[in-house]
């Protein structure tokens, strides 16, 4: 049995690594923040840079003038960073050696708006401010305002999952309400696709046409292809 010393010594050793572990609990906190480290979630081209991030935290006294981890407050950063007019989202949090980190997801655009006002369409449906470093490659929309171009949102997400789409549609004009005209790559044929409705199924035959004058060599013989009578593609010869 452990005598009267015994439990003095286990009571001292107990003593000591609670204060220790205290002690580096609070030394732990105390520590200032090293650094921001900044990292993107897809290697896609960057619509915000990191330095664009990283003045925004510096801008709003995070992680600068040697702030502490114990009053740093991740939810006000996260907030900030999920603010920014270019971020879909933002994970931030703290590692054992001081250093900020942010994981940050940009906004994808699938479609560019072009006239009196320059603006994305991202993929979640929402306005999006052009970047001043980078210029996504997607279809032009002409026709449109702030007010009518989530009617063309289907389509363009539609467009957006399609490699084939995707390569060759590059414009897309609002002729009439919820009415829309494709312009292809290469192609000196307009195709009327009409409403944002039967997508597949339009695309799809589309795709059968596009396919069989390719194989016939006749794409250049067409300037009209019409999809908006059900199952089949009239089209008309220039």
């Amino acid at each position: 049995m452990m005598g009267g010393l015994g439990y003095i010594k286990a009571f001292l050793l107990i003593a000591l690594v609670v204060f220790l572990f205290g002690f580096a609990e609070k030394r732990q906190k105390s520590r200032k923040i090293s650094e921001v480290a900044v990292n993107f979630t897809d290697t896609e081209n960057l619509y915000v840079t990191e330095e664009a991030v990283n003045k925004l935290l510096i801008q709003n006294k995070v992680a600068s003038s040697g702030i502490g981890k114990e009053t740093l407050d991740l939810n006000r950063v996260e907030g900030l960073l999920n603010k920014h007019e270019m971020i879909e989202n933002a994970e931030v949090y703290v590692t054992l050696d001081g250093k900020l980190e942010a994981n940050v997801s940009q906004r994808k655009p699938i479609g560019r708006l072009v006239g009196n006002s320059s603006f994305y369409l991202d993929r979640n449906g929402e306005l999006m401010p052009l970047s001043e470093y980078y210029s996504a490659r997607v279809p032009l929309l002409f026709g449109f305002d702030g007010a009518t171009v989530k009617e063309v949102y289907p389509l363009l997400k539609y467009i957006k999952n399609d490699e084939f789409l995707t390569q060759h549609i590059t414009q897309i004009s609002r002729v009439n309400t919820n009415r829309f005209d494709l312009q292809m790559r290469k192609m000196d044929f307009t195709v009327y696709f009409g409403n944002a409705e039967n997508i597949e199924l339009k695309f799809n035959n589309f795709k059968a046409f596009y396919k069989k004058a390719l194989k016939d060599n006749k794409l250049d013989a067409y300037r009209k292809v019409n999809l908006q009578f059900g199952n089949q593609v009239v089209c008309t010869k220039k």
